[in-house]
């Protein structure tokens, strides 16, 4: 063997040792919470912070908002003034997301879940109407398969059926192989972020400087484990039959320009296959997001789908008499 493969044998061989040290050091990486956002605030559940705000009349019927894979609260942004005129609206960073705590795991749809249902539990919500965007959809099925009561109604935004449905093709799944997608996630340039994330807008759609940071925020584990998480829950059981047997209203929308599902129509007549009464809509000229690219359409539609007020109760004569002389008594005192 000559001088020059011998040199070419060590390169290589160092190469592959750097890789391997790299990988497990990514793999290591933990971030700890931060509140990111104006009026955000850490609640601490099953161990770890999760990032909530709440806006809106306390007392009014809640909205429950889950964001999407590498996205975080401010995804919702243009959605959350338009819902909260009526509605006591609550939106969470998943673990690993936006300002709540990035640890080596816990990323399982199931484990999310759960710690929504305790950070929900802890802010006193119950019967919510769930708004869950892509990730945030089978986290909200999982919330409701365990926690029923917590859950009023679905809204599944942009969430494919199983991995049968989406294809990000070769490009798209190479930060997911192991030492590859260490490689990549160490050196990765915003611009490459921001190629990255088109996917999740029409074509043509201009993606804001605050989704790139949302990414920069994460940690690896986070970034990967979410990903094969959404693949294992959906692959197991496709999402449709899974919100069947909730046996709760279910509203399933598609942006008509997805580039994620290789057929939105398809992925919504899944849903009405399996829930007869579901509604469904295809939005026309948006993408994977219709939360960021035409919230005002959105939130109209989450608002239509969201459970009436209860009619409030006319008191009778006599607490109205009650009402009175109360009223009275306290003037009277000195």
């Amino acid at each position: 063997m000559g001088r020059g493969w011998k040199i070419l044998i060590g390169v290589v061989a160092v190469l592959i040792v750097l890789l391997a040290l790299n990988a497990l050091s990514i793999d290591h990486e933990t971030k700890p919470a931060s509140v990111t956002e104006p009026g955000g605030r850490l609640l601490e559940v099953g161990g770890t912070e999760l990032q909530v705000i709440e806006r809106g009349p306390r007392k009014a019927s809640p909205i429950v908002l889950i964001h999407c894979f590498t996205c975080a609260i401010d995804w919702w942004d243009g959605m959350i003034p338009r819902l909260a005129r009526e509605h006591r609206v609550v939106a969470i960073d998943l673990l690993g997301h936006g300002g709540s705590e990035k640890p080596t795991s816990g990323y399982s749809i199931p484990d999310q879940a759960d710690l929504v249902a305790q950070a929900l539990s802890q802010l006193g919500v119950r019967d919510a109407e769930l708004v869950g965007h892509s990730l945030g959809g089978p986290v909200s099925i999982a919330l409701a398969e365990q926690s029923p009561q917590l859950v009023n109604r679905l809204v599944i935004v942009d969430s494919i059926p199983d991995p049968a449905y989406g294809d990000v093709g070769l490009i798209g799944e190479l930060p997911f192989v192991p030492v590859i997608g260490q490689a990549l996630w160490r050196i990765k340039p915003d611009f490459s972020i921001r190629d990255g994330l088109e996917i999740a807008f029409a074509p043509g759609f201009e993606v804001p400087d605050a989704f790139v940071e949302d990414v920069k925020r994460m940690n690896y584990s986070a970034y990967s484990n979410s990903h094969d998480g959404f693949d294992s829950y959906t692959g197991e059981k496709p999402l449709p039959e899974r919100a069947a047997a909730l046996g709760k209203p279910v509203l399933a929308i598609m942006g008509a320009e997805e580039q994620i599902a290789s057929d939105p129509a398809a992925a919504l007549a899944a849903y009405r296959r399996a829930i007869p009464t579901a509604q469904t809509k295809l939005m026309a000229g948006v993408g994977h997001s219709p939360n960021v690219e035409a919230p005002a359409r959105t939130a109209a539609l989450v608002l239509a789908f969201a459970p009436p007020e209860p009619p409030k109760s006319t008191p009778s004569r006599h607490e109205m008499q009650e009402r009175l002389q109360n009223q009275g008594r306290v003037r009277e005192r000195p």
